[in-house]
This record gives structure tokens, C-alpha cells and sequence, in this order.
């Protein structure tokens, strides 16, 4: 009897040693492997974070090569909350034609969110517009549109200068210094400069000279796309 229990203690010590050492041992292991920082890079949200975080390029930058015709595509996201030919309805959001340089919640008749109504003293300039659509909730928070953003600047520059063919009275700005060249830097291409004589509507502020980088969004205030609802821009 005690040599059994002696031999079945033994085998119980045995295994509880070789466990303790084999747990120590993948311990350091695996310790002295772990990523810094931790994860695993996802390609598709580095390319994200390229295109929208710190190495973006003011938004003048990105108008040097915008076309109309993409823009106008763009503006396909916009069309269930907003109309854009002069003279069309409200939809969710406020008709967009003229936005481009006219005040911010300045459409008559249409019940804008606090948010951008707190906005009421500033204009559409290439820049608010930008910064505006990048991220509506950052750029009005409490805005009522429910427009996500548009992340890639060149997209938004696309969609600005198509707002800005309907109507708008801005001037494409000149590339900014020390930005980096890029093809048509230098000369804004036709597309640009259609948009750039295109008529001024209404109430809008005077033409900017030069761009401010800040992106639209759509509903609830101003000019912009809206693939959401309530709170458009205009």
C-alpha cells in the first residue's frame, strides 16, 4: 500500500515539474517574440491611415489634378438627401447649388442642426468644405448628417470642384509652397478651370485666393455628400 501511494505521489510530483518547466520556458519564448507594438499590421487600414492622417496634403494640393467628371460621380453619394441643380428641393439635406463660397447654413427654409447654425458667420471655403466632408461630426459635432466622411482627398477635392461647377464662386487656389509637385501643379487642368469661372449664386462670401483645407460633409448644414441622412450640408 505505501509503495503504491509512494510510486502514484512520485508520478503526480514528476508531472507537475515537467508542466511547471515546459510553462516557464514558453513563457520566455513567446515573450521575447511578441510584436512591439502588438497586433499585426492590416494593409487595407494602413492604406486608410496613409491617405487620411498626418502626411495628408492641404486640400489646394489635391485640386491641381481634380476633374469634374469624377466629382460628379462622387456626388452619386450625395443624390438620396441632396439635390444640386438650381432651383431643385430640399431633400433631407438643403439644395447644394451655389454652396461653394456662400455662407454656411445660409439656405432659406431649411431647419439646419444647431451644430452648423453655430457656424452661421463662416463660409464654404475650399477648405471648411473639405474638412467638413472628411468628417462631418468632427467638424460640426452634433450635427444631425448622417454621412460617414469621405477619407481619400483626392475624392474630395473631385467632389468639391463638381459643387463648385453648380453654382459656386470660388477661385481654384494656387498649389501650395513646399507641398511637391505633381503632374498639372503649375496649371490647374480645364476641368479646374471651368469650375473656377463657373457663375456665383446668391449668397456666398467673396471668392477665396487661396485654399483652406477643410473638408464638407453633407447633411445637416452645407454642401456636401450625403449618404446619410438628417443633417446635410448646404
Amino acid at each position: 500500500m505505501d509503495n503504491r501511494f509512494n510510486t502514484i505521489a512520485g508520478w503526480t510530483l514528476g508531472a507537475g515539474i515537467v508542466f511547471l518547466g515546459g510553462w516557464l520556458v514558453t513563457g520566455e519564448l513567446f515573450q521575447s517574440h511578441r510584436p512591439h507594438p502588438m497586433g499585426y499590421p492590416i494593409k487595407g487600414v494602413e492604406q486608410e491611415t496613409s491617405k487620411g492622417g498626418a502626411q495628408e496634403l492641404p486640400i489646394a494640393h489635391y485640386l491641381q489634378t481634380a476633374d469634374v467628371a469624377r466629382g460628379q460621380n462622387q456626388f452619386s453619394r450625395c443624390q438620396t438627401c441632396h439635390t444640386i441643380d438650381q432651383g431643385g428641393a430640399a431633400l433631407q439635406g438643403p439644395n447644394l447649388w451655389g454652396r461653394m463660397g456662400s455662407r454656411i447654413a445660409s439656405v432659406a427654409g431649411f431647419n439646419y442642426s444647431e451644430a452648423l447654425r453655430g457656424k452661421a458667420g463662416e463660409s464654404w471655403t475650399w477648405d471648411n468644405m473639405s474638412t467638413w466632408i472628411h468628417n462631418p461630426r468632427e467638424y460640426a459635432p452634433g450635427t444631425r448628417m448622417g454621412y460617414a466622411g469621405m477619407s481619400d482627398p483626392q475624392d474630395r477635392a473631385d467632389l468639391l470642384l463638381f459643387l463648385n461647377s453648380k453654382g459656386g464662386s470660388l477661385q481654384v487656389p494656387p498649389p501650395p509652397a513646399g507641398a511637391g509637385g505633381s503632374d498639372g501643379a503649375d496649371a490647374p487642368g480645364e476641368n479646374a478651370a471651368r469650375a473656377a469661372d463657373a457663375p456665383a449664386a446668391g449668397d456666398r462670401a467673396a471668392p477665396q485666393p487661396t485654399p483652406s483645407a477643410q473638408a464638407p460633409g453633407k447633411s445637416g448644414g452645407e454642401a456636401a455628400p450625403a449618404a446619410g441622412r438628417g443633417d446635410q450640408p448646404h
